[in-house]
């Protein structure tokens, strides 16, 4: 059976899974939130990686299904670990272009928030440069919309694509995300780690969170600290991880990540 015939039954045999990767506080190595990532485990097949069965998700438009799975999931998991007593923290969610486009986006957020009694501010919606390039009036407002009830919205990946000054001006993020490839080049590329240091000014001056993704070497926390950004996620930290460890880490009193011995 083709790979899209068999997603269509996964929703309802409980296949589909989330993980969560903590972001980092890099001066006090401690857990401030978490994102969740889409996982397949597949009866036959084990462990689909997500980069082969999304492009089918959103071909065949189980994506928005799926995304509103995901969406429920993950709110539900925080409500689990505050009601467990944890520490709260917010998760973040990506969106997917289909998810931004559909008419009940408002709705469906709302809805989920109600249901799990999740308080907006424990909620951010991860949006790429890809997605936002082809946002509509009515993509902006309903974004807008979400933000006023206290949702969190963040530009994901930034600097991957079609970086813009104009989604700083449009939307109403809350937070940009670095992308990896900066992260990686930042010892080697002088121009990378200016460009990085001028994102960073000026996502302060606007009142944006900044994060970055990718931080897979020792070397980079203190790197990034350097050039003025403050939080990241990355193997180096943790990789994706069950909600039973997240809740380990959260009990942990501290919440302090504790890198690997050896930094991947």
């Amino acid at each position: 059976m083709a790979l899209g015939q068999e997603l269509h039954r996964a929703l309802e045999r409980d296949e589909l899974f989330l993980e969560y990767q903590p972001q980092v506080d890099l001066r006090s190595r401690r857990l401030v939130g978490v994102e969740a990532l889409l996982r397949w485990r597949h009866p036959a097949r084990g462990v689909v990686p997500p980069l082969e069965f999304v492009p089918i998700a959103e071909g065949n438009g189980l994506i928005v299904p799926i995304g509103e799975w995901v969406l429920r999931t993950a709110c539900l998991q925080v409500m689990r670990w505050q009601r467990d007593g944890l520490p709260a923290i917010p998760v973040a969610v990506n969106l997917s272009a289909a998810q931004l486009r559909t008419r009940r986006l408002v709705e469906s957020v709302t809805e989920i928030l109600r249901e799990t009694e999740l308080e907006p501010r424990f909620l951010e919606l991860e949006l790429t440069e890809t997605v936002l390039i082809k946002a509509t009036p009515s993509i902006e407002e309903s974004l807008h919309v979400l933000s006023a009830l206290g949702v969190r919205i963040s530009l994901d990946d930034f600097g991957k694509g079609y970086s813009s000054l104009e989604y700083l001006r449009r939307f109403p993020l809350n937070k940009l995300k670095i992308d990896h490839s900066f992260v990686h080049h930042i010892e080697s590329n002088q121009r990378d780690a200016t460009i990085l240091r001028a994102v960073v000014s000026l996502a302060a001056q606007l009142g944006l969170d900044i994060v970055a993704e990718g931080l897979d070497l020792a070397s980079h926390p203190e790197l990034l600290l350097s050039e003025g950004c403050d939080e990241g996620q990355g193997f180096f930290f943790s990789e994706p991880q069950p909600p039973q460890e997240v809740a380990r880490l959260l009990a942990g009193g501290s919440k302090r990540i504790k890198p690997p011995a050896v930094a991947r």
